[in-house]
């Protein structure tokens, strides 16, 4: 399970909402203290903070069970699924905080089917699977990453994502040299 702690992924299922609040701030400082470290370099880069710029904070992404997908998806008063590409095999919905706190919440639509998340749930469990950053063009924030940091997207170019978004990931070294997915994203609005 990572730094993610049993009772914070728990807490977001809690009937309080302060309780949910609170579960959540620990799971987003985790994660964006993760990413931090691995992203702080590339907006220190003139175009790619230039491609952030406006774009707002980051969201952390988190891998669960089915079950626990659909406690925290009730406790939260059901908030409406991402739509997410077939080929995906994801449900996922966003959950938002006071603070600019931002999850996305994961799980595999078919128990031991084979797309990334399950896969992610299968190899290392519930926990931190990904930090997202919008930006505002996401193969030229991919060709930047290559050119100037030597980084390589885990796809070739940006591909569909949730709700309409184009996507790439960048599988980097983050705290202490634990590795995290980060997620680029654009959307058309």
């Amino acid at each position: 399970m990572d730094e993610i702690k049993e009772q914070w992924m728990e807490g977001l299922a809690a009937k309080e909402q302060a309780g949910r609040a609170r579960a959540a701030a620990e799971i987003y400082r985790v994660g964006c203290a993760r990413a931090d470290s691995a992203v702080a370099g590339w907006w220190q880069n003139r175009e790619l903070a230039e491609l952030r710029a406006g774009h707002g904070a980051a969201t952390v992404g988190l891998a669960v069970s089915p079950a626990r997908f659909a406690r925290i998806r009730e406790a939260n008063g059901f908030p409406p699924l991402a739509a997410v590409p077939p080929e995906q095999d994801a449900s996922e919905f966003p959950l938002y905080f006071p603070n600019g706190i931002a999850l996305d919440v994961l799980t595999t639509r078919e128990p031991g089917a084979g797309g990334a998340i399950a896969r992610f749930l299968a190899r290392q469990g519930e926990g931190l699977q990904q930090v997202e950053f919008r930006c505002g063009d996401v193969d030229r924030a991919t060709a930047i990453l290559r050119k100037q940091f030597g980084i390589e997207p885990v796809y070739p170019a940006k591909r569909p994502g949730a709700d309409g978004s184009a996507v790439n990931f960048f599988l980097v070294a983050g705290a202490e040299g634990k590795k995290v997915l980060i997620e680029l994203y654009e959307t058309t609005d």
